[in-house]
């Protein structure tokens, strides 16, 4: 076995089952004509190898990745011009994927990471586009016209590591980036998570709930605008370039920095970091007793708050402070009750569950965790795990209640009520709950994404989209930012905006964290408004295969809409798609 340093291709047919089962002898005489008039002379004509072949796409070594890019865009406008006229149906279309890195040659054989990244970009590109890395991108610089679309960071399946990854589609005009000033904006701020220097890694919870306590209680001044949880810990491990950190999730201010323990004493280390500039604006270390966790989190806001804002009133500050469990034992409970929450599967949900349960009973009084217990019993109704959808709303609106009864000034109880009050069709009351959270932490990701669902539920669908783009640049690269790309997918059906249905469905295919039914489901009902009702079937039967018992009828049970018939478009486009009654 030998290495070198590679461009790799990876390419494969859209729908090739579906095509050959329509007509198997048909595609693969029209992919061997590709094959031999465009394609394999267009691969010699750029110095490529082509590698290996399947019944469905190609594996390709280019000696220069910027002549793996011009290949496979000439490849794709040439093709998309040939396929123009036929039907959705039944056109051929590649999706390509490019990246540069280490490969392991192995016989006639490349594998090695290298490899393993342009294949998962390759799932990632568009139907007839591309995708690449941002090595690849960087290559490109002054020595093409072509246009890309930065997608940002991408969590890749089988990948510890995220890439950030730029597409393209022929057609498509000069380089897009994500439109975000951070100088038109109010003051903004990352808080990265904090780097657990104890060599424990079983200590990693102490660090990562310091971060999110750190978010939190900067996330309630008013004039700041705080970046969610889930976006910030994306970065968690990596090294990181503070301007690039800046300009992926659009803020002014980066906050990082370490936590080390050693017995009964931990150390904090922070750095304010100006994310324009790169310099320093505050930096501080504070030794504590671990008794005193909860006086270091406060201590440390309000001088970050006096940093940002010097004219800041002591009234202002006071706001950051945070009411925090009598028990550490129970914070430390729910900070992994929340990490199972968040990745939002089936597999995860009873251990979440389970450890906010117990956060509940080592301390009766701490309001989040009641809430985010709540917030739990409303996961397994919208994705379909309940055994019991009217037990777990019951239970879930309980313990909504007995938050709001421990801090009614906390906006996560409110959260929680708005999503149960939701899911019982109280549109009023879950709308007027999730703006009371929203008042209370202006910078709450999940707050705006529950309100622009609860929007479209009750028929203001324009005001949905707006909640829902709020909630997307708040946390840009949240995990579970398909579910704000899903709803804006069917808030667009319900309007009728077939195109930016399309889009936003696709968007949240795309993003290899989706779970469940939805993302296929309201893909689904686009496609048949776009008329594509093959494509529709198909996308109905894997949404059937996320949620066996889903039909019809468990449709408009489960999502009950503030006027009848509000869901029309949606369950009549997925019947027609072929989902049971």
């Amino acid at each position: 076995m030998g290495r070198r340093l590679a461009a790799v291709l990876a390419a494969d047919m859209v729908g090739f089952s579906r095509l050959m089962e329509r007509d198997e002898g048909g595609t693969i005489a029209r992919q061997k004509h590709y094959r031999e008039s465009l394609i394999d002379p267009k691969i010699a004509q750029y110095g490529g190898r082509i590698v290996k072949t399947t019944g469905d796409g190609l594996l390709v070594e280019f000696p220069s990745a910027v002549d793996a890019v011009l290949c496979a865009a000439e490849v794709q406008q040439a093709m998309r011009s040939n396929e123009q006229d036929e039907p959705p149906e039944t056109r051929i279309q590649y999706r390509v994927g490019v990246n540069v890195g280490d490969i392991v040659i192995q016989e006639d054989d490349i594998l090695g990471d290298g490899v393993n990244v342009a294949a998962r970009l390759e799932g990632l590109a568009e139907p007839g586009g591309l995708c690449i890395s941002d090595v690849v991108h960087q290559y490109l610089q002054g020595k093409s016209d072509l246009g890309f679309t930065d997608l940002g960071m991408q969590s890749l399946k089988n990948l510890e590591r995220q890439v950030r990854a730029w597409s393209w589609q022929p057609g498509q005009g000069k380089t897009q980036a994500p439109e975000v000033s951070a100088a038109k904006e109010k003051p903004s701020i990352a808080v990265l998570a904090l780097d657990n220097m104890s060599g424990d890694r079983e200590e990693d919870f102490l660090a990562d709930g310091i971060s999110e306590d750190l978010i939190t209680a900067l996330s309630k001044v008013r004039w700041l605008m705080v970046i969610a949880r889930n976006s910030t810990f994306t970065y968690k491990g990596q090294a990181v370039d503070v301007k690039q950190v800046g300009r992926e999730l659009g803020v002014r201010y980066v906050l990082e920095g370490s936590v080390r323990k050693a017995g009964n004493r931990v150390r904090v280390t922070v750095q304010l970091l100006d994310a324009l500039t790169s310099h320093h604006v505050w930096a501080e270390r504070y030794d504590r007793e671990i008794t005193d966790i909860f006086e270091l989190q406060d201590e440390i806001c309000q001088t970050i708050v006096g940093s940002l804002e010097p004219e800041l009133s002591a009234a202002e500050r006071e706001r950051v402070r945070t009411k925090s469990p009598d028990s550490l034992d129970a914070w430390e409970t729910y900070q992994r009750g929340l990490y199972h929450m968040w990745n939002y599967d089936l597999e995860g949900h009873p251990k979440a569950r389970k450890f906010l349960e117990k956060a509940t009973q080592l301390d009766p009084n701490f309001a989040p965790a009641h809430a985010y217990l709540s917030y739990v019993h409303y996961q397994s109704v919208i994705m379909g795990w309940a055994e019991d959808s009217q037990a777990a709303l019951a239970s879930g609106y309980a313990l909504a209640q007995r938050a709001l009864k421990i801090d009614d000034k906390d906006p996560l109880p409110y959260f929680a009520s708005g999503r149960i009050l939701m899911m019982r069709g109280e549109h009023d009351a879950s709308i007027a709950a999730l703006r009371r959270s929203i008042y209370l932490n202006p910078s709450f990701a999940q707050a705006h994404h529950g309100l622009g669902m609860a929007l479209v539920l009750a028929g203001e669908l324009e005001e949905a989209k707006q909640a829902l783009e709020m909630a997307e640049r708040l946390s840009p690269l949240d995990p579970i930012l398909w579910a704000s790309t899903v709803v804006h997918a069917l808030a667009d059906v319900l309007s009728g905006d077939t195109a930016q249905a399309l889009e936003w469905a696709q968007k949240t295919l795309r993003n290899p964290r989706a779970k469940g039914y939805w993302p296929h489901a309201v893909y689904a009902a686009a496609l048949v408004q776009a008329g594509r009702l093959e494509e529709a079937k198909s996308a109905v039967q894997d949404a059937v295969r996320e949620l066996p018992g889903l039909s019809v009828d468990y449709l408009v049970t489960t999502l009950q809409t503030k006027h009848p018939g509000g869901l029309d478009p949606y369950v009549n486009n997925l019947r027609k798609a072929g989902l049971p009654e």
